[in-house]
């Protein structure tokens, strides 16, 4: 049995090793060919699967290692019998930590003693969101939800939190976009937020994406940037990757590679879980976790004692953890090329991106602290020793 896979999956071999050969492939650059042998094809975002990479090819099992499926026909694969599975949720946690880390710079920016004076509107509650507003509201944050398509769902039975409208969210402090990209229906994402939701936004405010980039007009952000008292904003993802805008990375406040679901965490977990989907769909037994396979962290404990101010250590460690001033900086640099150089420049910083630990992997032991603070690291996520 013939595995073609990307690359940039992690723990290949041991999850898959004993269930066929592997043949590792830069995923945006698969084709057809590349694939027409293949049993079995285990893909990431980078890779678009539907009619014209798979037609007159033996595959039959997709994977993606993402929670995202805009890049696959999903109705194609049904319609030739093709199996299919994604890992929704896989890196919910280190998108949310991520957020979790660009609030704390951006709170120290604004000269806050703590960041939950902030009001976040999370639009899009699914596995990202939802995670992320539970880890807001045990931070003290107050939280604006805004998801239609669940509203539209949940309001029939009166279950599920309450929503608020697109433009009641965007009046928040902090504005985080965790949806899907999705071109139809009655509550399309394409460019969803664009000028006119541009223009309400003030200097005062933050805008993130971490969702999809073309969920955001660039054309529209662009012009919102370049007018006076323009909102501060921060792009993990954006249109035309990996060709993106160098003009756009120059304006915002915070640029990254389209990282911050890349925990090494989040990676095995996506792994793990098309691994147990082709075994099921194989009838194999399932045999492996991924926890077998996570290496000790570099970062493994750390001490605070009772003279720690709280609001200042909690954001040592979760800087410790991950600091987004870093990816910025290295995609600034990377854009100083040519059209051709900047985009294998971001591929190249996503496809050698360095191991990051979630919050998960630091044991953070807290002496004499009290239960506020003791609350506090035990809602980002840490491991305690009291």
């Amino acid at each position: 049995m013939l595995i073609v896979a990307d690359e940039n999956i992690p723990l290949l071999d041991s999850f898959f090793g004993d269930i066929g050969e592997i043949r590792r492939l830069a995923g945006r650059h698969m084709t057809a060919d590349d694939v027409r042998n293949a049993d079995i094809l285990l893909v990431r975002s980078v890779t678009t699967v539907g009619r014209e990479l798979l037609e007159g090819s033996r595959v039959k099992f997709v994977g993606t290692a993402t929670i995202g499926t805009d890049h696959i026909d999903r109705d194609w694969l049904e319609q030739n019998n093709i199996g299919f599975s994604a890992a929704p949720g896989c890196n919910a946690n280190s998108v949310v930590e991520y957020v979790l880390a660009t609030l704390s710079l951006y709170a120290e920016k604004c000269g806050l003693a703590n960041g939950n004076e902030l009001s976040v509107g999370i639009v899009g509650v699914g596995n990202v969101g939802a995670s992320l507003a539970t880890r807001l509201q045990r931070l003290g944050f107050k939280v604006a939800l805004c998801d239609p398509p669940r509203a539209d769902k949940e309001s029939e039975d009166g279950q599920g939190p309450e929503f608020v409208s697109l433009e009641e969210a965007m009046k928040c402090d902090v504005v985080t976009v965790h949806t899907p990209l999705t071109h139809s229906g009655p509550h399309a994402t394409h460019h969803m937020i664009g000028e006119e939701e541009l223009e309400k936004l003030t200097v005062e405010q933050l805008l993130i994406n971490a969702g999809r980039g073309e969920v955001i007009d660039t054309s529209a952000l662009k012009a919102r940037l370049q007018a006076g008292k323009a909102p501060a904003v921060a792009l993990d993802v954006w249109e035309n990757e990996p060709a993106i805008d160098p003009e756009l990375v120059e304006k915002v406040w915070l640029a990254t590679p389209h990282i911050a679901g890349y925990s090494l965490e989040g990676k095995v977990r996506g792994t793990e879980m098309i691994y147990q989907a082709l075994s099921n769909c194989l009838g194999l037994p399932i045999r492996k976790k991924a926890g077998q396979f996570l290496p000790e962290p570099p970062l493994s404990k750390m001490t605070f004692t009772a003279a720690a101010e709280e609001r200042k250590a909690l954001r040592t460690a979760l800087r410790a953890c991950y600091d987004p001033r870093t990816d910025d900086v290295k995609l600034r640099l990377a854009m100083k090329g040519d059209a051709s150089d900047r985009a294998e420049a971001f591929d190249d910083l996503r496809r050698n991106y360095p191991v990051r630990r979630e919050c998960s992997s630091l044991k953070v032991q807290l002496k004499g602290a009290g239960r506020s603070m003791q609350d506090s690291f035990k809602a980002v996520g840490f491991k305690l020793k009291i």
